[in-house]
This record gives structure tokens, sequence and C-alpha cells, in this order.
């Protein structure tokens, strides 16, 4: 009997994408020997609604652009092209549709973790996928439905956000190192988080 496909699915709003986010799913391969890891580019990601700046579209090609190097990793679009709030309860559903068998494992931050019994039937979460916590800094209560349903990647704690890329490119430093340079070239081209760009948008 052939061996089940591991998947990982990480999800986020990936406005923009950075390198932290494939140093973490080279991390989750190798430790949680999986096959390949989804990106999955959340189109109404519940808890941030108006906090994005980047269009669902431009944050997906910036995902697939920094990706197209990397053969264990995929942008996926089931977020984009479900309507509705992007709830991992429903993602994790479409995703056992379309590859029936697999054995998937969601990569989360250790907040989220934290944070997983507010989620969307959190239950059926934990019975769809197992977790895979990425450390981040701060202390955090591990809440007790979770406990046994999860492993701790052996990855560095890392305060890099989506956040502080965004408001480096709008001053203008350079992110050398910090952004796919794929993804780079995207931003640059079509002007995504030019600081007049978005003024005219907004006005």
């Amino acid at each position: 009997m052939d061996k089940a496909l591991r998947i990982g699915v990480f999800g986020g709003t990936f406005d923009p994408i950075h390198n932290v986010h494939i140093d973490i799913a080279r991390a989750a391969l190798n430790f949680a020997q999986l096959d390949r890891v989804l990106f999955v580019v959340s189109a109404r990601p519940p808890h941030k609604r108006g906090e994005y700046v980047a269009r669902p579209e431009e944050r997906y090609a910036m995902v697939k652009a920094a990706l197209a190097n990397e053969p264990q990793m995929e942008a996926s679009r089931v977020e984009l092209d479900r309507q509705g709030p992007s709830y991992t309860i429903d993602t994790l559903h479409s995703l056992k549709k379309a590859h029936p068998g697999a054995e998937f494992v969601l990569i989360v931050g250790m907040d989220s973790l934290a944070d997983l019994p507010q989620w969307k039937d959190a239950e059926a979460i934990l019975e769809e996928a197992s977790i895979l916590a990425v450390p981040r800094p701060g202390t955090f209560t591990i809440p007790g439905m979770v406990r046994g349903c999860y492993q701790i990647l052996p990855f560095p704690e890392t305060d890099e956000s989506s956040t502080d890329v965004r408001r480096l490119l709008s001053e203008g430093v350079p992110l050398d190192g910090r952004i796919p340079a794929a993804a780079a070239a995207y931003i640059s081209e079509h002007h995504i988080y030019d600081v007049d760009s978005q003024s005219a948008e907004s006005g």
C-alpha cells in the first residue's frame, strides 16, 4: 500500500510573503516529513478584517512568484475561489476533497495555537489535521483541548512580520535578504506598497 501523502497547510494573508515564511516551510518539510507545503492565501480572514493592504490576487501572485523555484511548495487558491470568510475548517474540507487519502498538518504560530479554541469548529479542525506550532516570542497559555494534538517545530523564535516589511517598503528601506527576489520584483513592478499609490486609491 502506498504511503499517504503528507501535506502541510500554511495559511496567511502573506501581505507580503517574506523569507521567514519560506524558512518555516522548509523546516516543516524536514521535521514533519511532509511531501509538500501549501501556502493558502487568505481572501477574507475573519480575524483581520480591513488590516491587509494588497488585494487578494496581488498577494497570491506574490506567493506564486516567490515559490516558483521551490518544488515542494505551492501557492493555493482554495480560499480565494470560495465565497465568504476564510475559515480553516472549510479549507481543510476542501483540501480533503482535492487530495483523497492525504494526511494534513496545519502550520500555525504559537499565538494562533493558544487561540485555536476560538476558531470555528475547533474540535473538527483537530480531527481533520495534526498541528505543527511555530515558536513565537512571548509566553502563551496552551488550552487543554489542544494538548497532545500538536508538535512544536524546531525553529528560532522570530517576530518578523509582514507588517514590518510593509513599513520598511513604504519607507524605501532596502529589503535584501528579507523577501524573496521574485516577490520583490513583483512588488516593485506593480507598485503594491507605494505610499503615493495607496493614497491615490484611498482618496
